[in-house]
């Protein structure tokens, strides 16, 4: 998919904020020995990304520490050197500076210093800073900083505690909790331990420390969702980040459109829980029951408002969100627009929207012209109008400090979806495309394979078992081995 231009945001570091303490603590107070924590508002996000460590040691020192006696300084690349200075630094709680090939690397730990408002630093291996702060060992046991009360310490979470460990090492002088991303994992969100840790610690400023968090397009929002403290039933909040889901499909109280409608909610949790069951067995990632439930039905009559599609009202599906809520499962909110448009059906159920584990799946097949009627023609809808569709939830995402959400393309034939190719991504979205074919397994297979050919990059894959119109429907362990690749998402209808 075509990635949607994002602007960075980054909570700048300014007289507001971090560099308020620093600009009052200089080594002539009478405070001057002892260090003294940044001080931040508890939605301040930092992040030190830069390509190397040394970058990130500074970075960190700055968002950590308005103030410092004095720092210890080692090479970047020197573990040794690194080590000793990790275990200076814990004694004087001062932070850990490292040096960089090149004489800007020295000038920058030099800029630290005088920042700093250090009297002294202490090298480690072979260092090499132009500066006239005193070069001198640093003193045993030296105070903790005076502001290390829980409301000013900071959450650092760290991409690779070794590459950072003198980012770590100066996290730890400050009182800081650090938490460590799970190895191959450089999505806070996808990452059960931080989504805790960051929620717990609310309160507190939030210091991301890895070059692999440059691709944040919004690291702000990925804090704020993750203090938001929701997780999926197996943990982390990226919908299809080490999960799959078993979805039932229907409409509440119509059975005729899916096993869904055959039930009520309390009942169609423990339905689901029993179809989602022996996947577990088959699947190489958590399985989690999930609903789908149809929330505008393509009708066979203009109605009213002359959409052909009948509304739900919110309160219909409330029910079924709450009892999903209460189950930990997600609940897919399904639009089926007749000659209506998708955006304008999809605000209707904004209320529903706004919920953790709430998420979205536009129907094509019933997306209609003003010259077309349901079941008569398949419908169709462009890529323009999908992407106004995940540019407005996006944004609620965002807005709403939302996890992520899911967003599914129902499709069985290439026609369906117009221009695939212009799809936009976001980053608050997982899109799948939900693959609805029904009959023969060969073609359903044919179909799957057809919709996957050209397909842009990033999209995850649904497959839908049809309880009556497939010849045979597939067993659970059928769905997993012989559909390749592997379904992120199997409906139910």
């Amino acid at each position: 998919m075509r990635s949607r231009p994002t602007p960075r945001l980054l909570v700048a570091i300014t007289v507001s904020g971090l560099l308020l303490g620093a600009a009052g603590c200089t080594s002539s107070g009478p405070d001057a020995s002892r260090p003294t924590l940044a001080k931040a508002s508890a939605d301040t996000v930092t992040v030190a990304d830069a390509a190397d460590a040394a970058a990130r040691s500074v970075r960190v020192s700055t968002a950590l520490f308005a103030s410092a006696p004095g720092a210890v300084v080692a090479r970047s690349g020197d573990a040794d050197g690194i080590r000793a200075a990790s275990e200076a630094a814990a004694s004087a709680h001062v932070p850990v500076l490292l040096t960089a090939k090149g004489a800007e690397g020295g000038a920058a730990v030099a800029r630290e210093l005088d920042r700093l408002g250090a009297d002294w630093y202490q090298a480690e291996g072979d260092v090499s800073v132009d500066t006239d702060v005193e070069q001198r060992q640093a003193p045993d046991g030296g105070e903790a900083p005076e502001s290390s009360r829980a409301s000013r310490q900071a959450t650092v979470v760290v991409e690779d505690a070794r590459a950072d460990a003198a980012a770590v090492a100066t996290a730890k002088a400050a009182g800081a909790r650090v938490v460590t991303m799970p190895k191959g994992v450089t999505d806070p969100a996808a990452a059960p331990d931080v989504v805790t840790a960051l929620h717990d610690r609310r309160e507190h400023p939030t210091v991301l420390v890895g070059a692999a968090f440059d691709a944040l397009s919004d690291p702000e929002w990925t804090v704020r969702a993750a203090e938001g403290g929701f997780q999926l039933r197996n943990g982390g909040q990226r919908p299809f980040d080490g999960h799959r889901y078993v979805a039932l499909y229907g409409a509440p109280g119509t059975p005729a459109l899916g096993v869904l409608g055959e039930q009520g909610p309390e009942a169609t949790v423990q339905r689901a829980e029993q179809v989602a069951k022996p996947y577990r067995a088959e699947s190489d990632e958590l399985v989690t029951p999930a609903m789908e439930v149809i929330a505008t039905v393509a009708a066979g009559d203009a109605g009213a408002d002359g959409d052909y599609s009948t509304e739900l009202p919110v309160s219909t599906l409330e029910p079924y969100v709450e009892a999903a809520h209460d189950a930990d499962m997600p609940v897919i909110i399904d639009l089926q627009p007749g000659r209506s448009d998708f955006l304008s059906q999809a605000k209707k159920y904004e209320s529903l929207l706004k919920k953790p584990g709430v998420w979205l799946a536009l129907d094509p097949e019933w997306r209609l012209t003003e010259d077309q009627v349901p079941l008569e023609q398949i419908g169709s809808v462009s890529a323009a109008e999908v992407n106004e569709v995940s540019s407005w939830l996006a944004s609620l995402v965002r807005e709403e400090g939302l996890p992520p959400k899911a967003l599914v393309l129902h499709q069985f034939r290439l026609s369906m979806i117009q221009d695939r190719d212009a799809l936009e991504s976001h980053p608050e979205l997982d899109v799948l495309v939900h693959v609805d074919g029904q009959g023969a397994q060969p073609d359903k297979q044919a179909t799957w394979n057809a919709l996957h050919q050209g397909a842009p990059e990033g999209l995850h894959w649904g497959w839908k078992n049809f309880y009556d119109e497939d010849t045979p429907m597939l067993t659970p362990s059928q769905t997993m081995s012989e559909v390749t690749p592997t379904p992120a998402l199997v409906t139910y209808q």
